[in-house]
């Protein structure tokens, strides 16, 4: 007998079931993402950066923190494709001699180090208060939302720059690149919590509402089990397209505080500290040591931009 003539169930059945990275690719969020070719160029170029950032012990000429690498008498070196360059380093050095490319390489990575912990405290900080806020309600709901106003009212550069004195001040006997590094970490994510809040408290008392937190209830479930084995669930989808975003704001966040001189200390580089030493050697013609860090930021926050711009169209059901 033919194949062609079987039935058509039992030609679906002998087939091999599909990988769930077939399934993937067939979803209606891969059909966005790889219909829009500006997405797909975001993708690639964030995820090349973060896979350069990341793999910067592999990829780096030298290391920026080895201080037996670092020679002053290679300050200030142009780019190699300058008439004083050197092979040695190709996008030129910085002030301290360090090859800029292993220290853009390193820096990126600490960029995104930064941000990625900060936006993880700002949402475990958000979520959990916002679905409190809203499950409970009453005075708890009130107080929650007051604290969430009133940071409100600040910028969130503000706001950071506030905790850091703070925090600085108080761990003033270790102002080690590390100690700095959580203190970033923790201002940062305590600036951009109010929205995670703010979003959640608002889905949250649609949610609460709904059968199936009353069948929850009925069956005797405890309250915390509630909120975060079910009505979570259902909250996550505006809350990953606000981290998204919240991602390139936190990076830009630590940049901007480097840049100020409140950040990173020198010895430990980032993309904000590279800026703002470059910037004092800006007028004397070492643009080198601002334009590559300048750049790269730009790349870094305008891919992750467009990222979070399309992951929130994908995850609004009224544009399918």
């Amino acid at each position: 007998m033919n194949d062609s003539s079987a039935p058509k169930d039992v030609l679906d059945r002998s087939k091999p079931p599909r990988s769930r990275l077939a399934r993937s690719l067939d979803s209606d969020i891969a059909a966005s993402f790889l219909r829009s070719r500006v997405v797909v160029a975001a993708g690639i170029a964030a995820a090349l950066m973060v896979l350069a950032a990341f793999g910067a012990p592999l990829l780096a000429p030298s290391n920026p923190y080895d201080l037996n690498s670092v020679n002053l008498l290679d300050a200030n070196t142009p780019p190699v494709w300058h008439k004083d360059g050197d092979r040695r380093f190709l996008l030129g050095s910085d002030n301290q001699g360090r090859d800029i490319l292993s220290t853009m390489l390193y820096g990126t990575r600490s960029s995104i180090l930064i941000g990625l912990l900060a936006v993880a405290f700002a949402l475990t900080l958000g979520v959990s208060l916002g679905l409190i806020a809203g499950y409970v309600g009453g005075r708890v709901d009130s107080v929650i939302m007051r604290v969430a106003d009133v940071q409100l009212t600040f910028p969130a550069i503000l706001t950071a720059l506030l905790v850091d004195g703070v925090a600085s001040v108080m761990f003033k006997n270790q102002s080690g690149g590390t100690t700095k590094f959580w203190i970033l970490v923790f201002s940062i994510g305590l600036s951009y919590w109010v929205q995670y809040a703010r979003t959640v408290r608002g889905v949250t008392l649609v949610e609460r509402n709904k059968e199936y937190v009353q069948a929850a209830r009925l069956i005797g479930m405890n309250q915390f089990s509630i909120m975060f084995r079910h009505v979570l669930p259902n909250v996550l989808s505006p809350v990953l397209v606000i981290a998204t975003i919240n991602l390139a704001l936190a990076i830009i966040t630590e940049a901007t505080l480097s840049f100020l001189g409140v950040g990173l200390p020198p010895t430990t580089p980032s993309l904000g500290t590279m800026i703002g030493t470059g910037n004092e050697f800006l007028l004397s013609g070492d643009y080198w040591m601002v334009l590559f860090p300048g750049l790269t930021l730009a790349i870094l926050v305008l891919s992750v931009n467009l990222l979070g711009d399309w992951l929130r169209d994908a995850l609004n059901p009224k544009l399918r």
